[in-house]
């Protein structure tokens, strides 16, 4: 083992401790937010959200019970019109970003894409399953430019393959619909409104409406990601509290590497 190998595990080691910042630092306050309606949230059958719900600059959520919100509802208060500033600057730098692919015409469906910025100039549709690669890169990006809607037909998905991919964001110029049994992942911004119809979950992601409602009928929407590393590929690290104290951590795994090499005449 040479000096610039043990370097480069120290760099991958590095890296993979920054993964979860990027759609926290994007999203803002909205990142606390599983369901964001701009006129009103409303909800038929046991949904579930599994953190805050928010509407402004309405002030209606309505069916929750028998829907259940495990984080707090706010309603045309500071923290809910906090959250939708924060939704349309999320929302207006995805829509600023080069694309890297023209996908408009083409089904989503059956496609398998890498992390990149794929862009519809119109209206986009998912009819089947959608594999988002991340190549083994927990900081890999996905973004869909979609400038009028997204519909998805009856019991399409989206997964992810080679790890996780909490990245990932459809910024829809006006409306989203994810048809009855979808099993969806990612961020929805819609700049009007989403309706997620019987059925429907969203996995590793959100939905956000900047001006219109958010209409749900049994559903389930988490931010939790579920696609771990193997364990035999990761050991198990204790989160950091600070980016300092992940520098610290990376230092001194390297310090550890050479002392011992040293020890052994190298």
């Amino acid at each position: 083992m040479n000096y610039k190998y043990a370097i480069l595990l120290g760099i991958v080691a590095f890296s993979s401790f920054q993964a979860p910042a990027k759609a926290a630092s994007l999203l803002g306050t909205a990142n606390d937010f599983g369901v964001l309606g701009g006129s009103t949230v409303t909800n038929t059958g046991p949904s579930v959200i599994m953190q805050s719900l928010g509407v402004n600059a309405g002030s209606s959520a309505t069916g929750f019970s028998p829907g259940i919100v495990n984080g707090t509802i706010f309603t045309s208060d500071a923290v809910a019109a906090q959250a939708q500033l924060d939704n349309a600057s999320a929302y207006n730098y995805l829509a600023k970003l080069s694309p890297t692919k023209e996908l408009t015409g083409v089904d989503l469906g059956g496609l398998t894409l890498t992390p990149g910025v794929y862009s519809f100039s119109s209206s986009a549709q998912l009819t089947g399953k959608l594999t988002l690669d991340n190549l083994g890169d927990p900081n890999a990006l996905f973004v869909f430019q979609i400038a009028s809607t997204l519909t998805t037909a009856s019991n399409s998905s989206v997964v992810t393959t080679n790890g996780e991919a909490p990245n990932v964001f459809f910024q829809i110029g006006s409306s989203a619909t994810l048809g009855t049994g979808t099993q969806f992942m990612g961020n929805i911004l819609a700049l009007t409104s989403i309706t997620l119809t019987t059925g429907v979950n969203i996995e590793c992601g959100r939905a956000l409406a900047q001006n219109g409602a958010v209409t749900m009928d049994t559903n389930k929407v988490s931010n939790t990601c579920y696609t771990k590393p193997k364990p035999q590929e990761v050991a198990e690290v204790p989160e950091p509290d600070s980016s300092l104290g992940v520098i610290g951590s990376g230092l001194a795994g390297l310090l550890f590497t050479f002392s011992k090499r040293f020890r052994k005449g190298w």
